[in-house]
């Protein structure tokens, strides 16, 4: 379920909203133990994945680093590696 949450300081360009939120979304899941709210708990979930976001987003507005900015790409072509070893694929 947390597969989705991806690192997302020190990259270039920044982390955007919509990644900082999907990042939200999947914790709040994990946390909550489901992938849609009942009706009963939409209200209280959706409210968590809003202050989770609003938290993620001033944490990474926060964090200060002396390394280069990371590029996406490359860290894709990494994670595809990783998992090409892991399972046995070709990248």
């Amino acid at each position: 379920m947390c597969r989705n949450i991806k690192t997302l300081h020190n990259f270039e360009p920044p982390a955007t909203d919509e990644e900082v939120r999907a990042s939200a979304l999947q914790f709040v899941r994990k946390l909550s133990g489901c992938t849609t709210p009942s009706k009963t708990n939409e209200v209280a979930f959706h409210r968590a994945v809003d202050k989770v976001s609003e938290a993620a987003r001033e944490l990474l507005d926060s964090l200060v680093t002396n390394a280069p900015p990371r590029d996406r790409e490359i860290e894709a072509l990494k994670a595809r590696a990783r998992s090409a070893e892991r399972f046995g694929r070709a990248v």
